[in-house]
């Protein structure tokens, strides 16, 4: 495999602050010798651990991309013992453009790993990623959120691994990010996944998802800069004392099941709320016919109990989208 065509104007071995880019060559229509900018912050003093923290995977997550933008401003050299690396706009074309995907080539990155650096714009990024960067850090923080099609309760999540050691390290990180909520995540679609390439490198990864709607309030934006501060702590690289709720729940996603989408296209109706308990069978959704008047809804229940922990934001549906995301409660993530 060839060297990524991406390059880095920041040194990662020298000690300091750097605000710099990375530069991916792009020639287009407006600009025939061009490059995306992504921009990156290297934060390094002396030997210690690295933090690699991420925003804007997706571009329409803007509490993530928020937090980082202000983390890159404010931290300094003499708060640190290690290296972090900030990149708060992973896929930079999706975060101008204000959407999920990029409009170079409507790649989703993070359904892009490990990526190819022969591929487009996407792809060629999730492999800068792949090859240079995570293997650079120790622990990686990957923040996300809802973006404009769904709202999520703010929750910092774990996966289960067959690394036991490592799911408990990431498990540790997920708790010590200080949302109110800690998850181990069912994903539906693991293979490309950033978090798949992060942890089948070995590393501790924790991800999120802070809010939604394609914006940002001021309690997610607080939830997001405190688990950032708690994520540095819980890494070793910074001091203090990590800032917990006052209560913290558990939630499983053992399979699938959690998921409740459409198999049709219409007008939503929730009938749940976010964050509130649900019983299996109960009515979650309906879904309306806007084609003509006098037809009955069609209803989607919960196939489990627990925790309502994400919703679909607009009140559009087509088919597959998904409606309700259902958790279960438990006492303890461990094993």
């Amino acid at each position: 495999m060839r060297p990524s065509p991406i390059s880095a104007t920041v040194d990662f071995d020298a000690d300091g602050v750097q605000h710099g880019f990375l530069k991916l060559p792009v020639s287009h229509d407006e600009s025939a010798w061009g490059a995306v900018m992504i921009p990156i912050t290297v934060v390094k003093n002396g030997d210690g651990p690295t933090a690699l923290l991420t925003g804007g995977n997706h571009g329409d997550e803007y509490e993530g991309i928020t937090a980082l933008l202000k983390l890159a401003r404010r931290l300094t050299a003499e708060e640190v013992t290690g290296r972090v690396i900030i990149v708060p706009m992973m896929n930079q074309p999706a975060a101008q453009a204000g959407r999920r995907t990029s409009p170079m080539d409507r790649g989703n990155l993070n359904r892009s790993f490990p990526g190819d650096p022969d591929g487009g714009p996407t792809k060629q990024i999730a492999d800068y990623f792949t090859r240079y960067l995570v293997p650079m850090c120790d622990v990686a923080l990957d923040l996300h959120s809802g973006g404009r099609t769904l709202d999520i309760l703010p929750f910092a999540a774990a996966h289960r691994l067959d690394d036991l050691d490592l799911e408990r390290q990431s498990l540790k990180g997920a708790i010590d990010f200080g949302a109110s909520t800690a998850i181990m995540m069912y994903e539906l679609d693991a293979a490309a996944l950033y978090d798949t390439v992060v942890e089948s490198q070995g590393k501790v990864l924790v991800t999120t998802e802070l809010g939604g709607g394609g914006t940002s309030t001021p309690a997610s934006i607080e939830i997001s800069e405190r688990g950032v501060r708690n994520f540095l702590i819980f890494a070793g690289i910074t001091e203090g004392e990590i800032q917990r709720p006052p209560r913290q729940q558990y939630v499983e996603m053992p399979d699938a099941s959690c998921y409740v989408q459409s198999e049709h296209a219409g007008l939503l109706e929730m009938t749940c709320a976010l964050g509130g308990l649900v019983r299996q069978g109960e009515v979650v959704a309906r879904i309306w016919d806007i084609t003509r008047t006098g037809a009955e809804p069609v209803e989607y229940r919960a196939s489990r109990d627990g925790l309502v922990l994400a919703r679909r934001f607009p009140a559009r549906v087509e088919m597959g989208d998904t409606l309700v995301v259902i958790g279960e409660m438990v006492d303890t993530l461990e094993r």
